[in-house]
């Protein structure tokens, strides 16, 4: 009950008249049964932007820091997020894939919608990185279409460390369902979910036109991490003149 009072009278509301995102492409998004909404992820924003304009019920699986977090303020946002129907999904030590497959194909076999973000991770540079294969196993083990998803603009709207959104033009597109049916059977074999995986991720890129990056975001945030933390510690050794 509470999605609906969110999506329909207290957020949704809000979230159309600040952004007036525009919508392309919302009949490929199947009026009923189950299907994959796969997209690109360039802000916190994307989370509440996308089941607004939609007008079926979709679930996301959340990373489990949402659900988490210390004090007042994490309470608040565990309490939301849990109320929204949204799903923690722990992403740390090696379980963690399976952990959330299993509860994206819980979604599935009830014949809901069920929103992914296949790079794992929002974009820190408003790139398109390259996508997890787990998108793919759920599409073939549950057998439903995977219907593409860009969110364009929100990455502009609200960065990586904004706390507040700034008014920005969104647009919001939606793909073709694609069909994975001849795959049928073979979710286990790891040429067929990475070649199904890089057609879904090429679809997005076509309807987001973002530049790709042929790495997981994820080891690229790293890596700059890492830069970074080297940067401040061979600055430390320097002597000051």
């Amino acid at each position: 009950m509470f999605y609906y009072l969110l999506k329909y009278v207290l957020l949704g509301p809000l979230l159309r008249l600040v952004f007036r995102p525009r919508i392309e492409g919302l009949a490929h998004v199947p009026s009923s049964g189950a299907a994959i909404v796969a997209g690109n992820h360039l802000s916190f924003s994307d989370h509440f932007l996308m089941p607004a304009v939609l007008k079926r019920r979709i679930t996301f699986l959340a990373k489990a820091e949402y659900f988490t977090g210390p004090g007042l303020k994490g309470r608040l946002t565990a309490s939301f997020f849990r109320s929204a129907g949204q799903i923690p999904v722990d992403r740390s030590g090696k379980d963690a894939g399976q952990a959330a497959i299993r509860e994206g194909l819980g979604v599935l076999s009830k014949g809901e919608l069920l929103g992914i973000y296949p790079e794992g991770t929002r974009s820190h540079d408003g790139r398109l990185y390259k996508g997890k294969v787990g998108v793919a196993v759920m599409a073939l083990k549950a057998g439903v279409p995977v219907v593409p998803c860009a969110m364009i603009g929100t990455f502009e709207a609200q960065p990586p460390g904004r706390k507040i959104p700034r008014i920005h033009p969104v647009v919001i597109r939606f793909g073709e369902p694609l069909d994975f049916s001849r795959y049928e059977g073979m979710e286990n074999e790891k040429a067929v979910l990475r070649a199904v995986t890089d057609e879904i991720m090429y679809a997005i890129l076509s309807l987001s036109e973002q530049e790709y990056v042929d790495r997981y975001a994820a080891d690229v945030k790293a890596a700059e991490a890492e830069r970074k933390a080297e940067e401040k510690r061979r600055a430390s050794r320097t002597p000051s003149r």
